[in-house]
């Protein structure tokens, strides 16, 4: 990985805990909106399945000259020298309970992490639709929700992360995972934690980091998907979905698909999402 990344100097990593039946039209969408705003970046897909069997997935971007790869994790090497080196270790050993949410998704949420502190980059979701260039961001975080009143942002989300390699909040990041380690509470080890640590560090210190608000990363709450991915049924409908669909071409960066709830439903065809990934597809256009 080390030689393919020397070659990079915009570098995107994903991650991929799932069989590969399951990858399908929206992983590649969202895969696809990488290299239509970035042609010359590469992209990391930490996966075993993917790279044990994913050619086939692979190859279209390949015979286009994109760089991607896709890697199975090495947990020791990517886990050495930070703090949960020894984390690990422990749990191997049984003296950490793993707890009771799928132990994938918590190994996800310091993955992500430890890849960003070794190497730098940009970090996304599979489940993240990408609308415009993201190249000119640095050292940044997006908020989830903010206060309506103030503004101000109440909880951050790690489904998009900018990073320098070993920047000082990452490593703030993964000395909370590892000290702190709750297995059976969702959002615990992931976006409970990261704004934990931010709160914290923000009032005693600056945290050099720009958090963004959320119609830069997150610019549709979870509860609120569903109406992205349904086609308008009134001419009311159809002025919203217009005016939401130029908002997000202007002001966002990202559109977090919120696979948790939505991977089960239709994309209709007119719907924002189905626009979104004909609009910032690549091999759709000729």
């Amino acid at each position: 990985m080390k030689a393919f990344l020397s070659q990079c100097s915009l570098r995107f990593f994903t991650i991929w805990i799932a069989p590969l039946s399951v990858f399908g039209p929206r992983e590649q969408g969202s895969l696809e909106s990488i290299f239509e705003a970035h042609p010359s970046a590469c992209v990391t897909i930490i996966s075993r399945s993917l790279d044990i069997q994913g050619e086939s997935v692979l190859q279209p971007f390949w015979d286009r000259g994109l760089r991607v790869m896709a890697i199975s994790p090495d947990l020791p090497f990517l886990f050495q020298k930070t703090p949960v080196q020894i984390w690990f270790k422990k749990l191997k050993k049984g003296i950490i309970d793993p707890g009771e949410i799928s132990f994938s998704q918590n190994l996800s949420n310091v993955l992500r992490l430890a890849v960003l502190y070794k190497y730098g980059g940009i970090y996304l979701d599979m489940d993240v639709i990408v609308l415009r260039d993201m190249s000119n961001l640095s050292n940044a975080i997006g908020a989830q929700s903010a206060d309506s009143v103030t503004g101000r942002w109440c909880r951050l989300n790690t489904a998009v992360l900018i990073f320098d390699h070993h920047h000082p909040l990452l490593l703030k990041f993964i000395q909370e995972f590892a000290r702190n380690f709750n297995g059976s509470r969702w959002g615990h080890n992931g976006p409970y934690m990261v704004t934990r640590v931010v709160k914290q560090v923000q009032a005693i210190s600056d945290h050099q980091c720009t958090v963004f608000p959320p119609r830069a990363f997150y610019p549709v709450d979870w509860a609120h998907i569903d109406s992205f991915f349904r086609l308008p049924a009134t001419g009311y409908d159809q002025q919203w979905q217009s005016a939401k669909l130029q908002q997000l071409e202007e002001e966002a960066y990202t559109l977090h698909l919120w696979n948790r709830k939505s991977r089960d439903m239709d994309l209709e065809n007119g719907s924002i999402v189905d626009i979104l990934f004909h609009r910032h597809c690549i091999f759709c256009k000729k």
